[in-house]
């Protein structure tokens, strides 16, 4: 909870420091795609040491910006995640659906440097075991499905833009943690099991109206 109310507090105090109402006439829209790369890994308590696994990220993405500095963004992605335990003994890649709604902050006009945060919800379409050489182990994250298909949490990125005519093009690195569990917390498995990425993404956006 006190993670929550920290992100909540970060967002709010973003979107407020930029909001100095200077509303665009007309208002611009976007839409385009994204597409780039993960590196994955989940957060277990008790620990279990591992490696980065590296998956792909990328959907199609709508932008409202009605004010000068402010907008919001929209997107629907494919992101893989999941993870790799030390020595290659281990690795499972999970796909999800994901959604963010995220506030959109930028400063500059052709060229011009953004930040997105919010919250984001997903779930889980597949999983795959890409390695295994655990032998008979019966360790629950070799032997159990996930658990918990739905996944939220929070995500923000950094990146820069540059416009040429109507269109849009960006590199973008994002971070990703969820505050929802793979497996059902168990005092004797798992008590926190989180996903948790970073993503960095080539975008391009093409602007629809005037």
């Amino acid at each position: 909870m006190r993670k929550i109310c920290f992100l909540c507090v970060l967002l709010i105090s973003s979107v407020y420091a930029v909001s100095q109402t200077i509303l665009l006439d007309p208002a611009e829209i976007y839409i385009g795609t994204s597409h780039g790369a993960t590196a994955s890994m989940v957060m277990f308590t008790p620990n279990v040491e591992q490696d980065i696994l590296i998956g792909y990220n990328g959907g199609v993405t709508f932008r409202y910006v009605t004010e000068k500095n402010l907008g919001m963004q929209i997107e629907l992605n494919l992101s893989q995640r999941g993870w790799k335990e030390k020595e290659n003994l281990y690795a499972k890649r999970l796909n999800y659906i994901e959604l963010p709604f995220l506030a959109h902050i930028y400063f500059g006009k052709k060229s011009r440097f953004v930040f997105n945060i919010g919250p984001k919800a997903a779930f889980l379409i597949g999983e795959k075991t890409l390695i295994d050489n655990t032998g008979a182990s019966t360790r629950p994250q070799h032997t159990k499905e996930i658990q918990s298909k739905f996944d939220y949490g929070v995500t923000a990125g950094l990146g820069f833009e540059f416009s040429v005519k109507k269109q849009n093009f960006s590199l973008e690195a994002r971070a990703n943690y969820s505050l929802s569990n793979i497996y059902h917390r168990n005092w004797k498995t798992f008590r926190y099991s989180d996903n948790m990425n970073l993503a960095l993404n080539l975008g391009w956006l093409m602007k629809i109206n005037k």
